[in-house]
């Protein structure tokens, strides 16, 4: 199933399209009798504040990567997509883009298409609801407006702020009635052979031994360990782990 990429400014009425999105789609499954899912990802679900775009560096990222991953493990071809985020830097929309081809499930972008007046009055009705002033501004200056002629904007609808609705059939026929890209080789995740197979098995390996043998240099009574590159952290008990040590000088 699709992924609904929606845009625009902050404050320019991107939950209330998404929503509209969401309807149609549900109505439309239901009358065509489909089973088809639908999520709706957004700030909210995702238990973030509109006060992690104060920091660009730090919380903002954050943002950012809690979207990716909610798309990435969400997104099949049973499940359909709308990312309801500013999703205000092209880099971003791209990234969301390549996780689409790689499903193989096509996908569109949905542009607020407001201005900047327009939204900053909406904002402040908002009142504590809204972005702080500074904030506000700081994100209309980062903004990277979508554009068709870039691959991963295409195809692009824009829904101006006096369109009473989106054009939810033409979505429709976008993303539904045609057959979506396949995935290209920047997508596509390439299976390990072989050869290549034991070697980042043997790699991996020996880092997990390194990272729990020093770990145990500094902390005897057991504890917790960070392995690169993964979310988890694994315990180790008081003993000593003299059996890893052991698997080690026989792998070598």
């Amino acid at each position: 199933m699709p992924l609904v990429i929606i845009s625009g400014l902050p404050s320019s009425g991107k939950t209330t399209r998404a929503k509209e999105i969401l309807n149609y789609f549900n109505d439309r499954f239901n009358r065509e009798r489909q089973t088809n899912r639908i999520h709706l990802i957004n700030d909210e679900s995702l238990g973030i504040s509109k006060d992690s775009y104060q920091d660009t560096r730090v919380d903002e990222q954050h943002s950012r990567g809690a979207m990716l991953s909610a798309v990435e493990r969400l997104l099949s071809k049973d499940d359909l997509i709308i990312a309801d985020g500013m999703n205000y830097i092209k880099g971003f929309r791209y990234q969301l883009y390549c996780v689409a081809r790689a499903v193989g499930t096509p996908h569109c972008v949905v542009y607020c298409g407001v201005s900047i007046d327009t939204a900053r009055e909406w904002n402040t009705k908002r009142g504590a609801e809204g972005y702080g002033s500074t904030v506000f501004n700081e994100l209309v200056s980062r903004f990277e407006e979508p554009d068709d002629r870039n691959r991963w904007d295409s195809p692009l609808f824009t829904v101006l702020s006096d369109d009473t609705s989106v054009s939810c059939d033409a979505i429709w026929d976008a993303v539904i009635v045609r057959s979506p890209k396949p995935p290209n080789q920047s997508t596509v995740v390439k299976p390990a052979s072989e050869t290549s197979y034991l070697y980042e098995l043997e790699k991996t390996t020996q880092e997990i031994v390194d990272a729990v043998l020093e770990a145990q240099k500094h902390n005897i009574g057991g504890g917790n360990v960070k392995i690169a590159g993964v979310n988890q952290q694994i315990s180790f008990l008081l003993a000593s782990v003299t059996i890893l040590a052991y698997i080690r000088m026989c792998e070598a």
